[in-house]
């Protein structure tokens, strides 16, 4: 993987949140491929939780600054930085106030989803994609963990379809076992639609629960990973009959060779 570049987009990244399946793997995926000699961004949503001053992040004002338009408002988009410790990886936090600052991931202290979760995940993709544009960083790869980031291979097929930068850029999505229950804002593909990405291509949306979010993400992707053991048998069927290359779970001491020899075959 000498000098392949693999942007990794994540809902969540350790040491920033809580060891799970996707923050974990959002850590040891890039760290492998940094391991290889690959060159690797990662980026996810700079949430309120996260101890800026412990991780020292902080903001690169130039690449800060523009807005994006989510659902007709203007948001502004900030973007910060931290370096894991040891590893020589940098991680691009996406922050905004009015959807970042609170003191929460997903949901509040009774476990009730954030009402605009959904446009947390639209303004996280855009964020992502504008600040790589800013960076003028051509990636091979753009590997999708969690929810929270699974809109991204939506817009890059349709909003961002005629971007040079992403010419020859391929787009893998890791599926993990359900993070959430019940359905983000029912408004979500109206929201979507609002950016010219037709509503055929986002029908899963209607309803967007869990599984139907993750189905628009396998559409749009190149190649699926499944990540989890635990994964629902309607998930694992639809990415079956999906007709994209796909990697079946590998265990915690195989996936490394498993995932680079995927990467070689399928997107490179």
């Amino acid at each position: 993987m000498e000098d392949k570049r693999i942007l990794y987009v994540s809902s969540e990244v350790v040491p920033y949140l809580s060891e799970n399946e996707v923050s974990t793997m959002s850590y040891d995926v890039p760290k492998m491929i940094n391991d290889q000699g690959g060159q690797i961004r990662i980026f996810m949503p700079r949430y309120g939780n996260i101890n800026e001053r412990r991780h020292q992040l902080h903001e690169v004002i130039r690449l800060s600054g523009m807005n994006l338009v989510v659902n007709d408002l203007d948001m502004p988009l900030i973007i910060k930085v931290a370096s894991i410790p040891r590893e020589r990886i940098q991680v691009y936090f996406i922050d905004n106030d009015e959807y970042f600052k609170r003191k929460a991931t997903f949901t509040d202290e009774e476990g009730v989803l954030f009402p605009d979760n959904d446009e947390r995940a639209i303004f996280f993709a855009k964020g992502v994609v504008e600040t790589v544009k800013k960076l003028n960083w051509v990636p091979d790869i753009i590997h999708v963990h969690g929810w929270m980031a699974a809109l991204l291979p939506v817009y890059m097929k349709y909003f961002y379809k005629d971007e040079a930068l992403f010419a020859n850029t391929k787009i893998v999505t890791s599926v993990y076992g359900q993070s959430f229950d019940g359905n983000l804002d029912m408004e979500l593909m109206n929201k979507v639609s609002f950016d010219g990405i037709p509503a055929e291509a986002i029908k899963d949306l209607e309803t967007p629960n869990y599984e139907n979010i993750i189905k628009a993400s396998v559409l749009h992707s190149d190649a699926i990973i499944i990540a989890s053991e635990a994964l629902s048998p309607s998930l694992t069927k639809f990415i079956e009959s999906s007709k994209k290359p796909f990697l079946p779970f590998a265990t915690k001491d195989k996936f490394a060779e498993a995932y680079t020899d995927f990467y070689k075959k399928m997107l490179l």
